[in-house]
């Protein structure tokens, strides 16, 4: 950029995606030129969820990574923690063991580090009018699902009472969709008081 000879350089793409490319590419969702050009070496990494004997390690590492950050020193785990943890169908995969990991050692009071069990269970929401799950239905739909959840938790959008939980979705979609739509999640927090 603004030189007037040419550089050499070494470049790799690395590219992550949690969508079924094959399908995709059938149902005509994602160009197969841009696909093959990325097809070079593919991993394929199970989600959490069937890896969990990863999860005490990756509990040491974020531990460690966030402890000092909150003025923590943490000397043990518990083991109703990690077994907890452990049992865990973790949606959200790792970004949100790692978000649950720094909660719980912001809120952690002892050297014994442990998560509140509320925060592992999630609650999808059931509505009369429909069952379906969020990602299969028209976008007025979500919208309105997506705003009755923000109204029932006054705008909170994580944690265990958050609206994120309410809809089964982790929170970092579910901040994606309401920047997506505009939804302005501030106007509920004055709702219900």
């Amino acid at each position: 950029m603004g030189g007037n000879r040419p550089i050499s350089v070494d470049v790799r793409v690395i590219t992550a995606t949690n969508r079924d490319l094959d399908a995709a590419l059938a149902d005509g969702e994602f160009r197969s030129d841009l696909f093959y050009r990325l097809n070079v070496f593919p991993i394929d990494v199970p989600p959490l969820r069937a890896r969990g004997e990863d999860i005490p390690l990756l509990v040491e590492y974020f531990i460690n990574r966030f402890a000092s950050k909150a003025g923590k020193e943490i000397k043990n785990i518990s083991k109703k923690t990690l077994e907890l943890m452990k049992s865990y169908d973790w949606p959200g995969n790792i970004r949100e063991l790692q978000n649950v990991v720094e909660r719980s050692l912001i809120v952690c009071e002892s050297d014994t580090f442990s998560v509140d069990e509320r925060w592992l269970s999630y609650e999808t929401i059931q509505t009369e009018s429909n069952t379906r799950p969020i990602f299969k239905i028209d976008a007025v739909q979500e919208k309105e699902m997506i705003e009755t959840a923000l109204a029932e938790t006054r705008g909170r959008v994580a944690g265990p009472h958050g609206a994120a939980v309410k809809l089964g979705i982790p929170a970092s979609t579910l901040d994606s969709k309401i920047k997506a739509m505009n939804i302005d999640k501030h106007q509920f927090k004055a709702l219900n008081r």
